[in-house]
């Protein structure tokens, strides 16, 4: 009779154990993108793909995860006992936030494992040594991922250096000699690899804010502007002019007998990402139609040029290092439209599809015909970055502001709106350089663009003015100073254009006792909307009363 029961027990008890055994491993994956200090202040209603990417791959190992923002774990620092692992995404300026959590995280959790990725790992200094981590992820993370659980981290170890010693794509301290060490590069992965990884949907409503935040889904991943720098680097290297990486076959571009980074001179995707590879339609599908399901509004086809999409089809085994040739492919493009666009929640309009970042060069009739059949008047961004013809060959940027116009044109003609990207403070500014900028944006501005982002050049780690100083602040540089007070006056000017407009927003959370903030369905400015006429996690219409700044204005339904 004692067997039986004993027996029962363990049938009974059994279930428990496992469950136990399942959910005792538990990774923090926090999310510190643009948040600097440890809070965004810009880009608030944005939602990117790196977190969730991670969480997928713990989601194929049984691997138990949550995303934490990190002003939620700077507010409420407790919230971390909970986990055996932590994981955290950020780039270059989000380097003090990042601190402050290692710090935060060892004063709770000890010397459980904690691996950084993102942009930021590009310089492991930066990633281990300031940071405070134990190993970085450098470029594209999930085969990495996948190598470091195998060697320990899926039981909450952290690997052993010497198995350390053999994992490409990563940067890790010696605890013995306290030396950092960066491992060779992992190669990029090829298309069909990277297309069977699966970003997670579960974890979005991780994010207080994803029923009205712009949700990135990744349509691919890697840049085609493998052109080079013309301006003279700190450490002496200089373009030679032999025009290989603007005119040579693809393969041949991909190297520079200089060994200066390809791409833009500002920017790293082509050295940590390689060249495009456009995920399948049914994948990004697949994606969205779980994100709608959990309450998504607002998903963005995400890339760094959405022209790009298939294009990579079209080169066969080579690598697309061609920012111009070939054309986009118009065939997939309007493919993957049609598709995301039949989904019943973007019928009804419950849901939006938006795209953001387009190569001027690539924009053509053709293009604009096929975005605004299915995406009638959204507003698409366009990288400028100077107005200046010779910097911004001399920059290495894939088109010239003429292009860029152009562009802007045709996109004007099929009744979509633009909105464009500048920097101040890049390498070779100087005032005439920022007159001939803002002498642009005024021609932009006459053409009816809907809004101007200009940011201050930072320079990161693996691009080709890595070695450069930060751009000076605008109050500082008169230069600078021109271009981001034209940018400003444009906005402004922009933004009394929507008085008496009828905007369609969700209201999103909020801001004091007299106003919710709400945002538009489509891009548009931040909209503070009465609290006792509206109510959070909903869609209405208002009409715009009053401009409160030159990202900022007042509606009321």
């Amino acid at each position: 009779m004692y067997n039986i029961i004993k027996i029962l027990l363990l049938f009974l008890i059994a279930p428990i154990v496992i469950i136990i055994d399942v959910i005792i491993m538990i990774v923090a994956v926090i999310d510190a993108l643009a948040s600097v200090e440890g809070r965004r202040r810009v880009t608030v209603d944005v939602i990117g793909a790196g977190p969730r990417a991670v969480c997928g791959v713990l989601e194929k190992w049984g691997i138990a995860s949550r995303i934490l923002p990190i002003e939620n774990v700077l507010k409420k620092p407790r919230i971390l006992r909970k986990f055996d692992i932590l994981m955290a995404s950020g780039m270059s300026v989000d380097l003090p936030a990042l601190r402050k959590i290692s710090k935060i995280w060892k004063n709770i959790n000890g010397k459980r494992p904690t691996v950084i990725g993102g942009p930021i790992t590009s310089n492991p200094i930066d990633a281990i040594e300031r940071a405070g981590f134990d190993i970085a992820v450098i470029g594209e993370g999930e085969e990495t991922i996948e190598e470091l659980l195998k060697l320990g981290l899926k039981d909450g170890e952290k690997p052993e250096v010497e198995d350390l010693i053999n994992v490409k794509g990563i940067a890790y301290k010696d605890p013995k000699t306290g030396k950092v060490f960066q491992n060779p590069l992992r190669p990029i992965m090829p298309r069909e690899k990277y297309d069977s990884y699966i970003p997670s949907t579960k974890r979005i409503i991780d994010y207080s804010l994803f029923f009205a935040a712009r949700v990135y889904v990744e349509i691919l991943r890697g840049c085609s502007n493998y052109m080079r720098t013309t301006i003279k680097l700190p450490d002496g290297k200089q373009c030679d002019f032999c025009n290989v990486c603007r005119e040579g076959p693809l393969t041949s571009r991909y190297y520079c007998h200089i060994g200066i980074p390809p791409g833009c001179g500002y920017c790293s995707v082509p050295s940590l990402y390689g060249p495009p590879r456009s995920r399948s339609i049914p994948k990004i599908v697949s994606e969205i139609k779980a994100l709608l399901k959990q309450g998504v509004r607002r998903i963005v086809l995400s890339a760094p040029d959405f022209l790009d999409y298939g294009r990579d089809l079209l080169v066969g085994d080579e690598p697309l290092t061609d920012p111009r040739n070939p054309k986009p492919n118009y065939r997939l493009i309007e493919k993957l439209l049609k598709e995301v666009t039949s989904l019943s929640e973007v019928i009804n309009g419950e849901a939006v599809i938006l795209l953001e970042n387009m190569k001027p060069n690539l924009v053509d009739e053709t293009a604009a015909e096929l975005i605004a059949k299915y995406l009638p008047g959204i507003t698409v961004h366009i990288g400028c970055e100077t107005g200046s013809e010779e910097h911004a060959y001399s920059l290495g940027r894939p088109s010239t502001p003429k292009e860029t116009y152009n562009a802007i044109k045709i996109l004007k003609e099929h009744n979509l709106n633009c909105a464009v990207y500048f920097i101040y403070g890049l390498p070779g500014q100087n005032m005439k350089v920022a007159k001939e900028t803002a002498n642009f944006m005024w021609q932009l501005y006459a053409l009816g663009i809907s809004k101007i982002t200009v940011y201050r050049f930072q320079p990161l780690p693996m691009s080709a003015f890595s070695s450069f100083p930060k751009g000076p602040p605008s109050h500082l540089d008169p230069a600078s100073k021109l271009i981001a007070d034209t940018a400003e006056e444009i906005n402004r000017k922009i933004k009394e254009q929507y008085l008496g407009k009828r905007l369609r927003v969700i209201v999103a959370a909020r801001y004091n006792k007299m106003y919710n903030v709400a945002y538009p369905m489509d891009y548009g400015p931040v909209v503070l909307v009465p609290r006792d006429k509206t109510k959070i996690n909903t869609v209405i219409n208002i009409t715009v009363k009053k401009v409160i700044s030159d990202k900022m204005v007042y509606g009321s339904p």
